[in-house]
């Protein structure tokens, strides 16, 4: 009677059940992988942890076999394997005829006659107007105050009832370069105005991410000293003309030893700006080594002073993305535009101007 209830199973079918099985657990570890399809948000978030876990050990293996792929070829005399370059928006964006040459003999002739050239050979020295728009806000004052201790011979002068072109006309007349109109929205700077003087360009930028000095964590108070600047990746004709009228802004001669720096970095059409000073301090480390020569009378190990570099913030930090430049002095009803920055210009990603 035993025999007859046991269930008979089939004789060539035998590994079909474990092979749905294994295909069900396959199915199951899938839907598990995939955190997505969790509807609970707390497993969904450890699965999302745990699968990223694994691809940051997995990229730590490939880069350690990687060096040491390159470490035994080295030893061995051969030639190291090739080393593969990122793909990124930027070695990938799209071609551009403007874009500056070494040996490109007109964009150095057209150096020695545009409208920064006697400031940057040193014939004239810059001198700043730094003003405001009609409604100052609250953060506008102490943004000011950074730009005063950032830019060498910059004076501050409140913009009252004043318009635009009367302020440039007293500025040319006391002999200022440049005039910087700080722009401020909901208490809030938004917006930046570069002129050049006496006859421009005049440059719009949009000001965003603006983190004062007191906000930035350890940071250093700058010094007196002329400041060394740093432009980066202006690339392009406009390119070129936005960072030859920021450069317009500071001394031609700076002061070294201050070890002051201010930074100007553009990535994909983003100015960024930043300012630092260079801090060099000695640190003191153990060599541990059970040679005689390495130890002193009393049998401690020496210590081995080094010289370490590091950068140190001052602030202001801010980022700049230019709007439009235009001809002259600031003109808002009948002036003319060398470039303007429009919605339908930006057709890709891989698309830059500067």
């Amino acid at each position: 009677m035993a025999d007859r209830k046991r269930k008979r199973e089939p004789a060539g079918d035998g590994a079909k059940p474990e092979e749905e099985k294994g295909s069900r657990d396959n199915k199951e570890k899938k839907r598990t992988l995939l955190p997505s399809l969790i509807k609970n948000k707390v497993k969904r978030m450890a699965v999302h942890a745990k699968v990223k876990r694994e691809k940051r050990i997995e990229k730590k293996k490939k880069a350690k076999s990687r060096a040491d792929a390159h470490k035994r070829a080295l030893e061995l005399g051969e030639e190291p394997p090739p080393v593969s370059i990122p793909r990124t928006i930027e070695n990938t964006r799209e071609p551009d005829e403007t874009v500056c040459k070494p040996d490109d003999e007109e964009l150095f002739v057209g150096n020695d006659a545009d409208e920064f050239s006697n400031i940057l050979k040193q014939e004239r020295i810059p001198k700043i107007l730094i003003t405001t728009c009609r409604f100052n806000s609250s953060r506008g004052p102490a943004f000011i105050q950074e730009l005063l201790s950032v830019i060498p011979n910059a004076h501050y002068f409140k913009r009252g009832t004043y318009e635009l072109k009367r302020i440039v006309e007293y500025a040319n007349n006391k002999e200022f370069t440049s005039i910087i109109v700080i722009h401020t929205n909901r208490r809030e700077p938004d917006a930046l105005l570069i002129i050049n003087l006496p006859d421009g360009p005049t440059a719009h930028f949009k000001l965003s991410k603006l983190v004062l000095r007191k906000d930035i964590k350890n940071h250093g108070n700058p010094t007196s000293h002329k400041p060394e600047l740093v432009l980066n990746n202006f690339t392009t004709r406009l390119g070129h003309r936005v960072g030859r009228l920021i450069q317009s802004l500071f001394p031609q001669d700076p002061f070294f030893r201050g070890r002051r720096v201010v930074t100007f970095h553009n990535q994909r059409d983003f100015i960024f700006f930043r300012h630092h000073r260079y801090v060099f301090e000695s640190k003191e480390t153990k060599v541990d080594s059970n040679d005689a020569k390495t130890k002193s009378a009393k049998g401690k190990n020496l210590t081995q002073t080094k010289m370490i570099a590091r950068l140190q913030e001052c602030g202001p930090r801010f980022t700049l993305k230019l709007i439009s430049l235009q001809h002259g002095t600031f003109d808002s009803k009948g002036g003319e535009f060398e470039w303007v920055h429009k919605p339908e210009m930006d057709t890709s990603r891989r698309r830059f101007f500067l």
